[in-house]
């Protein structure tokens, strides 16, 4: 199935969760938002996440400056 990250397409096997796409692709988690299909995704709630065919996500680094 195909999903959509960061307007990128993404193979992923059925049954992915969105925690085993961001580890797949080595992705630290931390300051990191993720909004699939236009509602954000708790960090809590990554790991229960199934993925599903079309699924946009968009993923956001919060980065701090001064």
């Amino acid at each position: 199935m195909q999903v959509s990250v960061n307007s990128e397409s993404h193979d992923v096997a059925p049954g992915t969760s969105l925690q085993a796409l961001l580890d797949a692709m080595e992705i630290n988690c931390e300051a990191l938002v993720v909004q699939r299909n236009d509602d954000i995704v708790a960090r809590q709630d990554f790991a229960a996440t199934e993925l599903a065919d079309g699924d946009v996500l968009e993923l956001v680094r919060f980065v701090g400056g001064g």
